[in-house]
């Protein structure tokens, strides 16, 4: 009697067999290094861009010195230039990009820019020629300085974003600045008392009660170390 037994193999290892220069590129894949495309070897260095593509620095010479380039070296009408040949020709260096700018330059910072590299440091729109604000060193659009640098109206919660009006320790529209009871605008220059934290002219104050004059008096004295400026003293009024 014949009695057959199946064997079970392990399945053949998959091996890729490949050329040096594709070894190279999965190399440095994972290494996470350029290859250099004139000698297809891993860049250690940092790496020479030339027309979208990397390479060794040293595969190249400076266009009209003919010293050997290195990774600072600049790019114009298509030829390469070490550092102080490409200065000694004035061409802008754009302050985002670090490459020239053959066409128009926007001058902002202390720098200079491509027109669609300088942009707003929160939302990243580019500018185009629009008004930009300056903030510790980083421009940003009217919306997002106001946004993040601006004052709140304490009349109407808005950024405001023109003149500031600061009355009472706090910031107001020139529009919201008015009366709490009247609705009469005021200006710094106008007298005008606090009532409720908010502004009241001199002359509806004139008009409450004897007994809240009295009060609103007592508070003022309680307080009359840190009056604020321009408020009328209630002692005289």
């Amino acid at each position: 009697m014949c009695i057959s037994h199946s064997v079970h193999l392990p399945p053949p290892s998959l091996t890729r067999h490949l050329c040096r220069p594709c070894h190279n590129r999965e190399k440095a894949k994972g290494l996470g290094k350029y290859i250099c495309q004139k000698c297809h070897l891993i860049i250690d260095e940092q790496p020479l861009m030339f027309r979208n593509d990397s390479y060794h620095p040293d595969h190249f010479n400076c266009t009209h010195c003919g010293k050997e380039l290195t990774a600072e070296a600049r790019e114009l009408k298509g030829e390469l230039y070490c550092l102080p040949c490409h200065d000694k020709m004035g061409i802008p260096i754009c302050g985002a990009c670090r490459r020239p700018i053959e066409g128009r330059v926007v001058n902002a910072l202390g720098k200079q820019w491509h027109v669609e590299h300088f942009v707003c440091a929160k939302c990243e729109k580019p500018f185009l020629g629009h008004r930009h604000y300056e903030k510790k060193g980083l421009a940003y659009c009217e919306t997002h300085y106001n946004q993040l640098f601006g004052d709140v109206c304490y009349n109407c919660s808005h950024v405001i974003e023109g003149d500031v009006v600061s009355a009472l320790n706090k910031a107001w529209c020139v529009n919201c600045f008015s009366c709490s009871t009247c609705n009469i605008k005021l200006t710094l220059k106008n007298k005008f008392v606090e009532f409720d934290m908010k502004p009241v002219c001199k002359k509806c104050y004139e008009k409450f009660p004897l007994e809240l004059k009295k009060r609103l008096k007592k508070l003022s004295e309680l307080a009359s170390r840190k009056s604020h400026p321009k408020a009328v003293d209630l002692n005289s009024a």
